[in-house]
């Protein structure tokens, strides 16, 4: 197995954070390995719905992002990216405020397919949000980067 570049996490961990989508959530990666990723959201009142506790959809979200960078790094072709193909939750106590942290962890990983899961706790550290994901590999579609990322994988 590959190790991967820690100047490419770095870079990736930028990227990802920087993108609309996780800015637009409150959301953070704080770590990705092999394996693995940590992601932290700071849940606020844009994430509510009317019952006032927060919509499943921004949990499904972390559940699925934080299950993706859970498999990255186990995929050894540089150019391959990955999408999600099947997303599994089950929403375990209400959210209401405060950072949660999400734990990813890689379960399988094939040439085509890999599988994974995930978990949200609360700052008190009580699970809110259970998942698993199913993720296909994409031959050549890589994220893209501009200046482009440094290699993925150390030599």
């Amino acid at each position: 197995m590959k190790k991967p570049n820690p100047e490419h996490v770095e870079r990736f961990m930028s990227v990802i954070n920087s993108s609309p989508y996780f800015q637009l959530l409150s959301m953070k990666v704080l770590e990705i390995g092999l394996g693995y990723s940590i992601l932290e959201i700071d849940l606020e009142k844009k994430h509510f719905q009317p019952f006032d506790i927060v919509h499943g959809g921004v949990l499904a979200s972390v559940i699925e992002s934080v299950t993706s960078w859970a498999i990255f790094y186990g995929i050894e072709n540089e150019n391959d990216g990955l999408t999600t193909i099947d997303l599994k939750l089950n929403y375990l106590s209400p959210a209401i405020s405060g950072k949660a942290i999400a734990t990813g962890r890689q379960i399988k990983l094939g040439n085509t397919l890999g599988y994974a899961e995930g978990h949200i706790e609360n700052e008190n550290g009580k699970m809110i949000a259970h998942g698993t994901s199913t993720l296909m590999i994409l031959s050549d579609e890589a994220p893209v980067a501009d200046p482009p990322f440094p290699p993925k994988f150390l030599e």
